[in-house]
């Protein structure tokens, strides 16, 4: 025992060594604290070891050795079909039937974000860069690296919806149907506008009764957030201008409705002034939300201004105006009618630079382009659907594919969010609602379902991401279906 030692006294030596248990037992609370933390929240302060992730990796128990020795067929079972990666798949190897399961899985029931383990390490500076980026304007997301992305996105107003980028085979078509969309408030009259909104999971139905209804979509309870009566005006058409902000409501009237989202006040507007137009019941929105084009009388065409709600130019067609669909974005229109020509007309000039008959047509009804503006469809009194390529209107006469599925008239045309899908309907005939597989140009064989009547089908819309699609009825019902190959709604 050394000098120094002996000459402290026994108290303050008991302190000491009293002092230094207090701290240790301080030093393992705060480990054991950072460690409830971690598991709870993820690494907030310090990054995750490789060798922890090591150990935190989950490995099978055992492996089947037959796995790799069995072929199985997953062409022959229906419900396998949906595993193949190409057309002609069929024979696959165990083990890689299994992957594919599993892939199949966690496609159909995610998981969620926030229950997911994040392995990513992340930067001590992270805090810092998020207060600075608050200040600016713009908070990224934890550990999100791809700083150069997220300011191309900021920088763009393009379309942020995502899109699914695998391909979509045809045949057999993976759905199920889910709770009414309107089941919380059906209506007793025939619904004849539903449409979901760009930017959330939000849905418009509209019909005879008067009524313009919103629900909130989830598949499971679609609860209904508001409903408003227009006393002098059944509904013929309603529509969200692309940007979200208003919907724009019509009848058989000289007038019509514009509803403001953000202030959830309604305004009538008209007749327009020049104008003797008994009936406003058709008409588009164009895509930059800037003007609303109305089928007019005697082949004209109105165009509006979404902003004053004046009229701001007409446009004549040489025989009656039926259907019209915009395109690039709302620079061009396309317009049809009882002359059975499609007119390509150009917005910033004002001026028709283009038309060309359409194959086979006895009346047109009904037109619709795609989201990505390759592609153009025309439907006709006899049923039969025309798809061309936006080249027909360069001089190319003769339609890509003709459709002959429907008998009766034509008066939906809806392409889905990739141009995958091209839903054709007639409100003539009961369950006459035909889906097309674009690429191939062939009907799936699976719909519409055989033991279930969709009865008179009015008016259809896809969800932007494709994950839904919605149907409204003469029997007052919005039938809501979930498409498995696309993940998003």
């Amino acid at each position: 025992m050394s000098l120094i030692s002996q000459n402290i006294p026994p108290k303050k030596k008991k302190r000491k060594e009293h002092n230094k248990e207090n701290e240790k037992l301080v030093i393992e609370q705060e480990r054991e604290m950072k460690k409830l933390e971690n598991s709870l929240f993820g690494s907030l302060y310090s990054p995750v070891d490789n060798d922890e992730l090591e150990t935190r990796q989950r490995k099978p128990v055992w492996v089947d050795e037959e796995e790799d020795k069995t072929n199985i067929n997953i062409a022959k079972v229906n419900r396998l079909r949906k595993l193949r990666k190409e057309e002609d798949g069929s024979l696959i190897s165990g083990s890689d039937y299994v992957s594919r399961l599993r892939a199949q899985n966690i496609k159909l029931n995610p998981g969620t974000e926030w229950a997911q383990f994040d392995s990513r390490s992340r930067n001590d500076t992270s805090l810092d860069d998020e207060s600075s980026d608050e200040e600016n304007g713009a908070v990224l997301a934890h550990n999100y690296k791809n700083v150069e992305v997220v300011d191309d996105i900021l920088q763009t107003n393009e379309s942020l919806v995502v899109r699914s980028s695998t391909k979509l085979l045809p045949g057999h078509l993976e759905y199920s149907r889910l709770v009414d969309a309107n089941a919380e408030d059906p209506s007793n009259a025939p619904i004849n506008s539903v449409q979901f909104h760009r930017n959330v999971q939000l849905l418009l139905a509209a019909g005879l009764d008067r009524r313009l209804r919103f629900f909130h979509i989830d598949g499971k309870r679609n609860t209904k957030i508001q409903s408003i009566f227009l006393d002098d005006c059944p509904i013929r058409k309603a529509s969200f201008l692309p940007d979200g902000s208003q919907v724009i409501v019509a009848g058989r009237r000289k007038f019509f409705y514009s509803f403001d989202l953000v202030k959830a006040k309604i305004d009538k507007i008209g007749p327009l002034v020049g104008r003797e137009e008994k009936s406003l019941g058709v008409f588009e929105v164009s895509p930059d939300s800037s003007t609303i084009a109305f089928v007019g009388n005697e082949g004209y065409i109105l165009l509006v201004s979404t902003k004053t709600k004046e009229l701001i130019w007409t446009l004549k067609m040489n025989g009656t105006a039926r259907s019209l669909a915009f395109a690039e974005d709302g620079q061009q229109l396309l317009s049809s009618g009882g002359d059975c020509q499609v007119y390509h007309w150009g917005l910033r000039t004002r001026a028709c630079f283009g038309k060309a008959v359409d194959a086979g047509c006895v009346n047109s009804t009904s037109l619709s382009t795609s989201p990505n503006g390759k592609l153009f469809a025309a439907g006709s009194d006899s049923g039969i659907v025309n798809v061309y390529n936006r080249e027909f209107l360069g001089g190319k006469r003769k339609p890509m594919e003709t459709i002959e599925n429907l008998t009766t008239k034509v008066d939906v045309l809806k392409f889905n969010n990739d141009a995958q899908i091209l839903a054709i309907s007639s409100s003539v005939k009961k369950n006459s609602l035909k889906l097309i597989h674009v690429p191939s140009f062939t009907v799936f064989s699976n719909w519409p379902p055989l033991k279930k009547s969709l009865q008179y089908p009015l008016c259809l819309d896809f969800s932007p991401g494709g994950g839904f699609m919605a149907m409204g009825n003469a029997g007052g019902k919005v039938l809501l279906y979930k498409l498995h190959h696309y993940n998003h709604a």
